[in-house]
C-alpha cells in the first residue's frame, strides 16, 4: 500500500532528507553573470586544461562531486549512491567523470529536468531507508551540447532570439538522513506533455506546458497554494517559457507571478551577455540551486521553495525525423522546517 503517496503524482516524505551541502562550478560566461558571487568556482575557459569539451565536462562533474563531499565533511565511502546525469549520449560526462568514485550510481536522463529528477530519486532512497547519504549532481557544457544537438561551433550559425544558451557548469547536492535542513519534504513527479511544438530553437515554449502541469498538480495533490512558498522557480524555461508558464498557471486559477522566477532567466544578464532567451542545460538549474537558492535558504532569506526543473525530451534523430518535442517537469518542495 502506497502510504506516502498523496494525490495523483506526489509523494509526501515521512522522513525528509536534509541537504547537508552543495557545490557549484561554472564556466567563464556564467561567472560574468548576476549570480557570480554564489558559485564555488569559476573556470577560466571552456576546455579547463582538457583536450576536448566532453573531457572538460567530465572534469566539471568530478570536481563538483569532490567539492560537495568536502563541504559535507564526508568521504566517497560514506555515500550509498550517486544519482547523476547530463545531456550527452550515454551520460558520458557522469560516467567518465565519476568512474573512479567507487560509489554505486544511478545514471538518469531527463534533459534539463535531470537535477530535480536526481533529487527526487535520491530523496526517496533516503526516505525509504535504502540509503543514509546520497549525492545528486548534473552537468552541461555549451560547447559539447552545441556539438551534439545543433551545429559545430566553427560554423558560426546564427541563433534566433528564442534560442537559449546552454550553461557550462555542474551542480551537486549531498542528501542525508541526518542534518538540520533544509529538508526535501515533497516530490511531484511530472508526466510527459507534448503540445506539438517542433521548433528546436524555442525550448521554452515547448517545456512551459509541462512546467504548468506539474505546478498545478503539486498544488492540487498537496493542498498548498502559491502563498505556501517564498519562491517557485522553474529551470530552465528562459524568458519566453517563463511568461508562457506564468500565464498558463494563472488560467488554472493559481497566480504565482509575485514569487515566480526561472533559473534560465536568473543566471545571465540577457541584454549585456547576449544570451537571447536565457540559459538552459542540466547545469543551469543545478548551479542556480546549488549556489544562489541554497545559500538564500541557509541565510533564512527564503524558507520554502518549490523547485521545478524542466526538460525537453528530444534528440537530433527525432528532430530530423520531424517529431515534436515532448517535455517533462519534476518538482521538489524544500523547506527549512519539517512540515
Amino acid at each position: 500500500m502506497a502510504t506516502k503517496r498523496i494525490g495523483k503524482q506526489t509523494v509526501k516524505l515521512q522522513n525528509p532528507p536534509s541537504i547537508i551541502s552543495t557545490a557549484s562550478i561554472v564556466g567563464p560566461k556564467e561567472g560574468e553573470g548576476p549570480l557570480r558571487l554564489y558559485f564555488d568556482e569559476i573556470i577560466d575557459d571552456e576546455l579547463w586544461g582538457e583536450k576536448s569539451w566532453e573531457k572538460a565536462e567530465s572534469k566539471l562533474m568530478r570536481e563538483t562531486f569532490a567539492k560537495a563531499l568536502k563541504k559535507a565533511d564526508k568521504a566517497a565511502g560514506d555515500m550509498d549512491y550517486i544519482v547523476a546525469g547530463d545531456l550527452l549520449n550515454q551520460c558520458i560526462a557522469a560516467n567518465f567523470g565519476l568512474r573512479e568514485s567507487g560509489v554505486p550510481i544511478f545514471c538518469v536522463y531527463g534533459a534539463c529536468s535531470t537535477m530535480a529528477e536526481s533529487l527526487s530519486l535520491g530523496s526517496m532512497l533516503i526516505d525509504g531507508a535504502y540509503a543514509n547519504n546520497v549525492v545528486c549532481l548534473t552537468s552541461s557544457h555549451f560547447c559539447s551540447a552545441e556539438k551534439q544537438f545543433r551545429f559545430p561551433l566553427e560554423l558560426g550559425t546564427q541563433r534566433p532570439p528564442s534560442a537559449q544558451w546552454t550553461v557550462t557548469g555542474s551542480g551537486g547536492v549531498v542528501l542525508s538522513n541526518k542534518g538540520g535542513g533544509p529538508y526535501i519534504t515533497h516530490v511531484t513527479t511530472g508526466k510527459i506533455v507534448d503540445m506539438g511544438i517542433k521548433d528546436v530553437n524555442n525550448m521554452g515554449a515547448a517545456m512551459a506546458p509541462s512546467a504548468m502541469d506539474t505546478i498545478v498538480t503539486h498544488f492540487r495533490d498537496t493542498g498548498f497554494t502559491p502563498e505556501s512558498y517564498d519562491l517557485i522557480v522553474t529551470g530552465d524555461l528562459g524568458a519566453i517559457g517563463k511568461e508562457i508558464c506564468n500565464e498558463l498557471t494563472k488560467e488554472q486559477g493559481y497566480n504565482i507571478s509575485n514569487i515566480y522566477n526561472d533559473c534560465g532567466v536568473m543566471i545571465f544578464d540577457r541584454e549585456r551577455q547576449d544570451a537571447h532567451a536565457g540559459g538552459s542545460g542540466c547545469g543551469c538549474s543545478a548551479t542556480v540551486f546549488a549556489g544562489f537558492i541554497y545559500k538564500k535558504l541557509m541565510e533564512g532569506v527564503i524558507n520554502n521553495v518549490l523547485f521545478v526543473a524542466t526538460g525537453a525530451l528530444l534528440s537530433t534523430t527525432s528532430s530530423q525525423q520531424g517529431e515534436s518535442i515532448p517535455s517533462v517537469a519534476h518538482a521538489i518542495s524544500i523547506s527549512n522546517f519539517i512540515q
